[in-house]
């Protein structure tokens, strides 16, 4: 399959409940790859993190090591101050950010 972009997925993680957070992200991606994206998802660190935690900081700077490899991010709703690092870094690295799959899927052509 030729996907249009790898799109990495932001959003929030511990700010309410991080299952459900992490099932928000991964609907996201679902919904994107639909339309032929290649989802990157930094939320599955959740079960490497459920049996062997690991700082904060350990994720955040694990995702930061992927987000250069994307063409653009995708952030999603919710309070985060991780995700919007990582769209600090996303601008800083000249990569577009979106905040709806509509936006995304405009700018790179539907389906």
């Amino acid at each position: 399959m030729n996907f249009k972009a790898r799109i990495y997925v932001a959003g929030p993680y511990s700010t309410g409940d991080p299952e459900t957070n992490v099932y928000k992200a991964i609907e996201t991606a679902n919904a994107i790859a639909d339309l032929g994206f290649a989802p990157y998802i930094p939320h599955f660190t959740h079960f490497w993190h459920l049996r062997f935690p690991r700082p904060y900081e350990f994720w955040l700077d694990l995702d930061n090591q992927f987000l250069p490899f994307c063409d653009a991010i995708l952030r999603i709703p919710g309070k985060s101050s991780g995700a919007d690092k990582e769209v600090e870094l996303a601008a800083r690295l000249g990569k577009p950010t979106f905040y709806s799959i509509e936006e995304l899927e405009n700018h790179y052509g539907k389906k």
